[in-house]
């Protein structure tokens, strides 16, 4: 089996590249594609010249319909699966599911596809982690990370950066992103899937559990 995983930054990527060795089971190989934001979901249908951004969504419609044509031609005897993983941020998770799932229909040979959110921000699933959140910065605020509900729309990466104490006032997005990042590098390795509070991450352990 081979698994497609998409997500909207690099500070995703780096998280994924550290975290799936640890909770995929050998023999199953996988890809991951990081974009430059999210997007929004064309209004009509582009073909890739068409499409100049590197955004997510600006490319899914056409991402999707490629690995559909590309699992069909492998056959019987290798399946491929996307896995797709949004920040949910401030949108409705029943309507953007929706729209997602319309994309499929959209396909001329749709691919196996998973949609998984982080809800609000991927950092969610670092505070959703308190152990491995403390091993990498030793000397995070633990009165801060109690303020934090699970999954609750909030300001999470603003919330994850008071608690490491990270000034992010004045910062640039680049900066920020840097910064993003260098989270991911330093929280994931300490990560244990089944210790995690967070219900969005625990639903994609699920989904992948179910993939394979």
């Amino acid at each position: 089996m081979h698994l497609d995983f998409l997500i909207e930054d690099v500070s995703g990527k780096t998280m994924l590249e550290i975290l799936l060795p640890k909770v995929l089971p050998a023999g199953v190989s996988y890809t991951i594609y990081s974009y430059k934001g999210v997007g929004r979901i064309p209004g009509k249908m582009h073909s890739a010249k068409a499409i100049k951004g590197k955004q997510l969504l600006d490319n899914l419609p056409r991402l999707l319909n490629g690995f559909g044509r590309t699992y069909h031609n492998w056959g019987e005897s290798y399946k491929g699966h996307v896995v797709v993983i949004f920040d949910l941020d401030d949108k409705s998770l029943d309507e953007f599911l929706a729209q997602l799932h319309q994309l499929l229909e959209w396909c001329q040979v749709a691919p196996e596809t998973s949609f998984c959110m982080a809800i609000e921000e991927g950092e969610a699933w670092f505070l959703g982690d308190a152990n491995a959140l403390f091993k990498a910065y030793p000397h995070a605020k633990r009165q801060v990370l109690k303020t934090y509900k699970q999954d609750s729309i909030c300001g999470t990466w603003e919330k994850l950066a008071d608690v490491v104490g990270y000034d992010y006032r004045d910062k640039s997005y680049q900066e920020v992103g840097l910064k993003k990042r260098e989270w991911a590098e330093k929280i994931t390795p300490y990560m244990e899937a089944e210790n995690n509070q967070s219900p969005s991450f625990q639903y994609l352990m699920d989904e992948l559990k179910r993939i394979v």
